[in-house]
């Protein structure tokens, strides 16, 4: 199922909708959301009252914390509230919740006491937060770290920046955060998603109507969606559902090549021709029975070198090989000689089809100006390039530190998609999915630790180019392949923990997880 995820401007424009076009009361969002807090707190707490501390700012988070306060009162808990800034700094609104407390009775203090509480309700900062957290403000935040109180923070834990996830100099750790309407990118992204905990989206009455015509850009995929993968046409053949070319694996070195070419099937495609050195051929055969085979032999000046004149017959075979193919994946496994420049550069130079460029593919690709213009050269003229670069992979390719490339994960992969008119696949603890025209991008959030293994790469590539033989654009095979990917990984790990899985693991799980993915009767555990 798709959903949106926002930025903290989008999630302000769409709040300030609902409240000028359909004429919601902000007051009413604001007790819609103390409710759904409430009724949250309550569902991990029980009925039996409890004692609660609301730490409120002056923004209209902290009158979401306030109101939060006051309906745990009227349960019976006993609350206490802290205000650390102003009140004369406050909103309308959270004077106003202000105002309610006290003409219950309850006293707002300035300060936390040294009372031990079983609850914590974290409202001091909202998705507005804009600088880095100090002063009085850090020394809260510190105080709340310090407890041993159950952390519940409303919207987002405070010094969390809502549209990259860093850290603000300090954030709470939350146990619980409530959000409200849609994710924000920073509960999601790291290191946002580790101080977020159990994260829980309630409906306070901001919906999809709210984006009066303009949606967020970024979306995220949970559960069953039966149209994100290719049909199976039932007159079908093997041809009906796409040939891959899989161009990988060096001399001795054949793992790549064989996930990869095995990955591709396992998505759904009919054929696939797996282009490797012949001493990989064993290894794939056995692994791959069903996988075709254009093998080459590494001779001459270097190991990494075919001679002219064979290399002259096997480019002969390879454009055979192009013309049989609806798609191509280049760079698992492939090495960084001679050879693979020039398998990539045919590539790019001598076919139009579909091309999924890969592991060694991107490094090659990121030491040679001419093959990146000519490239680009090639997506302007409209040729599908879908490139899936790990972190240090797409700093080489788009020219910054591995460092720069994790703060500005939603960024720069839409810059250089636009600079090379491609899709990009940018994998890391939160992968993302861009297109250089495309209106709207894929956050991955699936998926789980135990993925970072060797090979797991590999078989992703393989799944979107399987994909992409199906017929799929760029984009849909691109994120739907991510997808398939992180639900096949999770079934990996509930059957070999996280710690003990592999790729290949992996790869036996990709048929469960598309049946999950279309409905079917494989649950994701």
């Amino acid at each position: 199922m798709k959903q949106y995820v926002v930025t903290a401007s989008e999630m302000q424009r769409y709040d300030a909708n609902t409240t000028e076009n359909y004429h919601v009361p902000s007051l009413l969002l604001m007790e819609r959301a103390a409710l759904a807090t409430a009724e949250e707190i309550l569902r991990v707490h029980g009925d039996e009252p409890h004692r609660a501390l609301i730490v409120a700012g002056c923004g209209n988070n902290g009158g979401d914390g306030l109101a939060v306060g006051r309906l745990l009162m009227l349960r019976g808990w006993q609350v206490d509230c802290v205000l650390p800034g102003s009140a004369q700094k406050c909103s309308a609104q959270t004077s106003a919740q202000l105002d309610i407390l006290r003409a219950y009775g309850v006293r707002i203090d300035s300060t936390i006491g040294e009372i031990e509480y079983d609850v914590i309700v974290d409202a001091l900062f909202g998705v507005g937060l804009s600088r880095n957290v100090e002063g009085i403000y850090a020394e809260v935040i510190g105080r709340i770290n310090g407890s041993a109180a159950y952390v519940c923070s409303v919207d987002i834990p405070s010094g969390i920046d809502a549209d990259t996830g860093a850290v603000m100099g300090c954030a709470v750790r939350a146990d619980l955060t409530v959000t409200y309407g849609f994710r924000k990118l920073g509960q999601l992204l790291y290191p946002g998603a580790s101080y977020t905990g159990r994260l829980v989206c309630r409906d306070i009455g901001i919906d999809e109507r709210s984006f009066c015509g303009v949606p967020p850009f970024w979306y995220t995929r949970t559960g069953a969606d039966g149209g994100l993968l290719p049909d199976r046409r039932p007159d079908g053949n093997k041809g009906t559902f796409g040939k891959a070319l899989v161009i990988a694996g060096c001399g001795r070195i054949a793992g790549a090549a064989m996930m990869a070419a095995k990955s591709v099937l396992r998505a759904g495609a009919g054929m696939v021709k797996a282009v490797t050195d012949v001493q990989n051929r064993e290894a794939i055969q056995q692994f791959v029975p069903e996988a075709m085979l254009l093998t080459y032999e590494e001779r001459g000046a270097a190991d990494n070198i075919i001679l002219a004149e064979a290399w002259s017959l096997f480019r002969e075979e390879l454009k055979e090989a192009g013309a049989w193919a609806d798609c191509i994946l280049i760079g698992p496994g492939l090495g960084r000689g001679e050879t693979a420049y020039e398998l990539l550069a045919f590539c790019i130079r001598e076919s139009g089809l579909p091309l999924v460029i890969d592991a060694d593919g991107l490094n090659l690709l990121a030491g040679d100006e001419r093959l990146v213009e000519e490239l680009k050269e090639s997506g302007r003229r409209g040729r599908t390039i879908i490139l899936t670069p790990h972190l240090q992979e797409f700093a080489r390719l788009y020219g910054c530190t591995t460092a720069e490339a994790g703060t500005h994960l939603t960024e720069y992969p839409r810059l250089l998609g636009e600079r090379l008119q491609c899709v990009v696949v940018c994998k890391d603890a939160r992968t993302v999915v861009t297109e250089h025209d495309h209106r709207e991008g894929y956050l991955h959030t699936a998926g789980n630790a135990g993925m970072a293994t060797a090979g797991a790469g590999d078989v992703l590539a393989g799944i979107i180019t399987g994909l992409l033989a199906q017929g799929l654009p760029g984009m849909d095979a691109a994120a739907a392949g991510v997808y398939l990917h992180g639900v096949a990984g999770d079934m990996a790990a509930s059957r070999r923990t996280q710690t003990a899985m592999t790729a290949t693991d992996i790869i036996d799980c990709i048929g469960d997880a598309a049946a999950y993915i279309s409905g079917g009767t494989k649950e994701k555990r």
